[in-house]
């Protein structure tokens, strides 16, 4: 996908075209790559996501509201909005990680996006990248539920079970991938032979969670 189709389906475009291009430059690939742009893009991603958590739900707690930013500003969510844009399609990487997938890999989609709203940032200032991000978010909000979004989904998981007399899931660590200092997890959450899912995070803990999370997902669905 060109950067054209990308703007496009951002709905931004860019005045300096060199922010998009780093922003979407891995440091496999050289020289300047989105690690700096990852770290502004995660603050203004959780800014503006608390921002419009405050509006929504005036009668919430400070600790409330933070689980719910957890929820939604969490390498789950932030990997899948990576695919709707098709961030995979765009990004620099060098010949290594390109062999191993990389332009499939979670860890890498997510920081690809914060470092793309980073960009957005510095390009069109603070208006621009909000506007950007609460549409990013806006399916993620309209369906959130305070009730069922303040227990984390292994805890989720677990109590659905529970209340139909079910075994309980047994989590697997199944791979560990990169350097010491960027490790990134998957984990394999079996239910029962019908129902086995992953999820990948940054900490096996972060990996339990997202494999409970897609876990849950296939089980309510499948109740309908």
């Amino acid at each position: 996908m060109s950067f054209e189709s990308l703007q496009s389906r951002l709905r931004y475009r860019f005045d300096d075209v060199r922010l998009l291009r780093q922003a979407l430059t891995h440091r496999s690939y050289g020289q300047p790559n989105n690690e700096r742009l990852e770290f502004l893009g995660d603050s203004v991603v959780n800014h503006v996501v608390a921002v419009a958590l405050f509006e929504r739900f005036p009668v919430l707690r400070e600790g409330d509201l933070s689980r719910l930013r957890a929820n939604l500003v969490c390498q789950g969510s932030l990997h899948e909005i990576a695919l709707e844009l098709c961030l995979g399609d765009c990004l620099a990487l060098g010949e290594g990680e390109l062999k191993s997938g990389g332009a499939e890999r979670p860890s890498i989609l997510f920081d690809a996006l914060e470092a793309l709203i980073a960009a957005v940032y510095l390009d069109g200032g603070f208006a621009a990248a909000k506007t950007m991000v609460d549409g990013l978010f806006a399916t993620r909000l309209e369906a959130l539920n305070p009730d069922k979004s303040l227990k984390d989904p292994k805890t989720r998981l677990q109590e659905w079970l529970q209340a139909r007399r079910r075994a309980l899931p047994r989590y697997t660590l199944v791979d560990t991938r990169g350097e010491a200092h960027a490790q990134e997890f998957e984990v394999e959450c079996v239910v029962d032979k019908a129902t086995k899912t992953r999820g990948t995070g940054t900490s096996r803990r972060a990996a339990e969670q997202a494999s409970a999370a897609e876990a849950m997902d296939r089980l309510e669905h499948n109740a309908r």
